[in-house]
């Protein structure tokens, strides 16, 4: 099974990745982009693609939403991952010798208290956290440390000068498994639906308030700009359905009070975290 996801080998994606479809011979196939990432898919280059949607402290990653509309793609699945950041450099280094740390500027942000205590040292942002080791790795750059996974610095023997330096440890990114919608089965306890609604007062009001007459929980919510320059705007929701839920039911009900009505997934919500 070929799976597409957003960095290099040893990246969270990949981490995710073989978390959620438990296969050890996984393919991987390394994107630069998010938009790499589905087009691998859409070009046949992988099966499946794997994606961050959001972080518990960073929030919603926004053009993904808006990405994941216009592949045409469905969200087949989820799986919350635990991110634990870790300091990492050429074997033998101390912390003092670190002149230089790059990494993902996500990553960084989640770790500055612990940055913030280090002195001489200059953030470098790049694309990805994995790639940060691997770059370190191939030109064998000492004095210069990477912010990534445990499985970046296994990969490219790096040594983890630091671990789990990221300021708040309930630290999770939720990531969706995307595919083409013959690969979807139309099951699930959880959906994701789009709409957008006219500028009229009390609109978005009226959707929630037909989800609460069907007794149906909302998990998410969130707008994202339509880029049409007449200040609109798409609202992407998670709901969650019980077994006696009837999503046709659902769905021509809501159809009443919305615009571009689009359901992206049904499928099973993910494994919640918890920290010990």
């Amino acid at each position: 099974m070929r799976i597409s996801i957003q960095g290099e080998h040893g990246c969270f994606h990949e981490v995710a990745a073989r978390q959620y479809f438990k296969d050890e011979n996984l393919i991987m196939v390394p994107c630069t982009t998010f938009d790499q990432t589905l087009m691998a898919v859409k070009e046949n280059q992988a099966d499946f693609a794997i994606m961050a949607i959001e972080n518990a402290r960073s929030g919603s990653i926004l053009y993904n939403y808006t990405l994941i509309r216009e592949s045409g793609m469905k969200i087949l699945g989820e799986h919350n991952l635990r991110i634990v950041q870790n300091l990492m450099a050429l074997p033998g280094q101390q912390i003092a010798a670190i002149r230089e740390i790059r990494s993902h500027p996500i990553a960084l942000s989640q770790c500055m208290t612990y940055l913030n205590h280090l002195r001489g040292v200059t953030l470098i942002e790049s694309d990805d956290t994995a790639g940060s080791a691997k770059f370190i790795k191939e030109n064998n750059l000492m004095n210069v440390g990477a912010i990534a996974p445990t499985s970046a610095a296994e990969l490219y023997d790096l040594e983890i000068l630091a671990s789990g330096i990221e300021t708040y440890k309930k630290n999770y990114t939720r990531f969706l498994v995307l595919g083409d919608e013959k690969n979807s089965n139309g099951d699930g306890n959880k959906v994701s639906i789009c709409f957008s609604t006219g500028h009229k007062p009390g609109s978005l009001a009226a959707v929630l308030v037909r989800l609460a007459e069907l007794d149906i929980n909302l998990s998410k919510i969130q707008s994202v700009p339509r880029l049409n320059g007449d200040w609109e705007y798409m609202f992407y929701l998670d709901i969650e359905l019980k077994p006696d839920h009837d999503m046709g039911l659902v769905k021509n009900t809501l159809e009443n009070f919305t615009r571009d009505l689009e359901v992206l997934g049904i499928y099973n919500k993910g494994e919640e975290l918890y920290e010990s």
